[in-house]
């Protein structure tokens, strides 16, 4: 284990998975600034791992992913809009460094996951929760908007109607209705979130880390929209190159499990 901004970010490792914890389960994970940075920093650094093939992010506990960024230091980091904006940058440089994260990110939901918190889990790949997790982006209560980054991954995910519906109303939603919405891939028993989350990064972890990677990165490239280059489209035949399609295939002719390097 490793720690990031003293003790609020820590890094797990597991093989060839890692996972990022909100470690604030006192005051249910609530992020301040520090924890903002530590967050990008720590996605950074599992970005230039060569080892790692999938990243979980939750928070500490089964409580809360978080209740959103802490209100409480908001009279000392954001009372203008010159602070909010340097603070906003730190948000939206650790949500950057999760969506750009070249490895497949998995958010693992416990319970109460709104404003901010629920920022970070839709900057990741695959969200799993419990039936008892809650979502919302309350913040017309505050009287508090949302930044164009912020948004942009709602709407992405939602859609320009449910997306406003969810800010304009500012209701806290069960899981049920987060999955309608689109906003989570999958709804489990509560109890069953961490061992799915970690199933899910496991099943992940087994398959080839860099076709992993490059579908990220063609998906991410489609929804950008605009034609592709040709240097783009010669890029999707690229792995027939690679070691570890070789090694798939021998595998599947052998009826065996493939041990893919990443070569």
């Amino acid at each position: 284990m490793s720690n990031n901004s003293g003790d609020l970010i820590l890094t797990e490792r597991d093989g060839a998975v890692a996972t990022v914890i909100l470690n604030r389960a006192e005051k249910l994970n609530a992020l301040n600034r520090e924890m903002w940075a530590g967050l990008g920093g720590a996605f950074r650094a599992l970005d230039g791992d060569e080892d790692i093939r999938c990243v979980i992010l939750r928070g500490a506990g089964e409580t809360a992913m978080g209740p959103g960024a802490d209100i409480a230091e908001f009279s000392d980091v954001r009372a203008n809009p010159e602070q909010a904006a340097e603070y906003g940058g730190l948000m939206h440089a650790a949500m950057h460094a999760i969506r750009d994260c070249r490895h497949p990110t998995v958010a693992q939901i416990h319970g109460l996951c709104v404003g901010g918190a629920l920022e970070l889990a839709l900057a990741c790949d695959i969200r799993i929760c419990g039936e008892g997790s809650r979502f919302g982006i309350p913040v017309n209560r505050l009287g508090l908007v949302m930044a164009y980054p912020e948004i942009e991954a709602l709407v992405g995910l939602v859609g320009r109607s449910s997306a406003l519906e969810i800010l304009y109303e500012g209701r806290v939603f069960d899981a049920a209705e987060a999955r309608d919405k689109g906003l989570v891939n999958r709804v489990v028993a509560d109890e069953r979130v961490a061992g799915e989350a970690r199933a899910a990064a496991r099943r992940i972890a087994d398959g080839a880390p860099l076709v992993n990677r490059w579908h990220k990165k063609f998906v991410d490239r489609i929804l950008a929209g605009g034609e592709l280059s040709a240097e783009e489209e010669a890029e999707g035949f690229a792995c027939f190159d690679t070691d570890d399609f070789k090694e798939g295939v021998r595998a599947f002719l052998a009826k065996d499990k493939p041990d893919f390097k990443g070569e």
